[in-house]
């Protein structure tokens, strides 16, 4: 007979492998690309040393002159919380009782609900990474009859709860549900009891996650002065390479960006990531050209094209007119461990939730992404969406 202990025991011992893998290596291409490690955790915070410059001991002189001095690496502390990362299921008990005595019925209600989980934390986890650890997903330009146009959409999707602010003031007491995403007017409709006041310029975010998410690839490429709770300023050699010159895409735009980083800062691409319009637009520019698209198949089963066998991965959380050249051996995601079940002292994962007939259980990761080169890694933006065919 199927039971709560049942239950839990599924979730445990066969759901939970297969989720943490496909969380890991499933969820995003980038995400795929990037080590994940234990090392450098200190209790709450990621610690870590990272080395810029070379070992200055080093010289040329005569049999008889002194040998050269010697001077150490040069080293910066990262430090940066471990951020907390959810992700909750929930069946009801009248759903338990259903399927009591028929465990394909019993299998069919847990793996909806798993895979209702995968769906939603993959597209958070994906578009975590090209943030900058705030947690913005929009600001709004205008708002009526629950409807608001926001600069852009792509990071929302239906069914997502979200906080509306205006500055620090949060506008609604209970999150807003989205209930349809218009991807070509750039609004959002939501429902909610509440009658709101939502004005220009107020901004949005995941319920309850405003200040508290990973620090992605926004991180490295904003105007802050510190990153990793180091100044840039006292330290320029931080400063990432970015071009925002309105131009066409093409093999020299992309390969000036890559041999800069090679040549100066020893970095080497191996990753780059553009939205799907300026990937359309390269895709235009080899055709332009005559030029073979060449495919190729990454880790977690993503197939792409290529340039000069880099992966070019187009991703719906890039900004439109967007392209990262990154090097992702420079990236670590920093875990206090991989995803794991909520338990309480009982070993307990399934609990009810109180005053109701349901029961929930919780999924978490204690996490951050570090990058230790950001000088390693270039931003191109204002790429324009359309290419000139040399050839007409």
């Amino acid at each position: 007979m199927v039971t709560l202990k049942t239950a839990e025991s599924a979730l445990k011992d066969v759901y939970l492998g297969v989720v943490a893998n496909q969380l890991n290596v499933k969820a995003n291409p980038l995400l795929a690309k990037i080590k994940q490690s234990t090392k450098d955790v200190w209790g709450k915070e990621i610690r870590k040393l990272a080395p810029y410059g070379i070992n200055g001991g080093i010289g040329a002189g005569s049999e008889t002159d002194a040998l050269p001095t010697s001077s150490a690496n040069s080293y910066v502390q990262f430090v940066s919380d471990l951020k907390n990362l959810y992700g909750k299921i929930e069946i009801s008990d009248k759903a338990v009782r259903a399927s009591a005595n028929n465990i394909g019925a019993f299998v069919n209600l847990l793996s909806d609900e798993m895979e209702g989980l995968v769906k939603a934390s993959s597209f958070n986890l994906g578009r975590m990474l090209y943030g900058d650890g705030s947690g913005l997903l929009a600001t709004v330009k205008s708002h009526a009859d629950k409807v608001i146009t926001c600069d852009k959409v792509n990071n929302m999707i239906e069914g997502m709860l979200i906080d509306v602010y205006n500055t620090t003031t949060k506008v609604n007491t209970n999150p807003l549900k989205i209930v349809y995403v218009d991807r070509v007017n750039n609004t959002v409709k939501y429902e909610s009891s509440e009658t709101l006041t939502i004005s220009a310029n107020d901004t949005i975010y995941v319920q309850g996650s405003k200040g508290f998410e990973i620090s992605g690839l926004g991180k490295i490429f904003s105007s802050d002065d510190t990153i990793y709770g180091v100044s840039r300023t006292e330290h320029p050699w931080l400063k990432a390479y970015t071009s925002s010159v309105e131009t066409e895409i093409s093999d020299t735009l992309i390969q000036e960006a890559i041999d800069f980083l090679d040549m100066n800062v020893d970095s080497q691409i191996n990753f780059i990531a553009c939205s799907s319009q300026v990937r359309r637009a390269y895709q235009s520019y080899l055709g332009a050209y005559r030029r073979n698209i060449e495919v190729m198949e990454l880790e977690g089963g993503f197939k792409t094209i290529s340039h000069n066998g880099i992966p070019v991965v187009a991703d719906r959380f890039v900004d439109s007119d967007t392209m990262y050249l990154l090097n992702t051996n420079d990236f670590t995601l920093h875990q206090l461990c991989d995803w794991k079940w909520l338990e309480n002292e009982d070993g307990r994962i399934l609990r009810q939730n109180q005053g109701y007939p349901t029961y929930s259980a919780t999924l978490v990761k204690y996490a951050e992404l570090i990058c230790d080169k950001p000088c390693g890694q270039a931003k191109i933006s204002k790429i324009k969406s359309t290419v000139t065919n040399p050839f007409a």
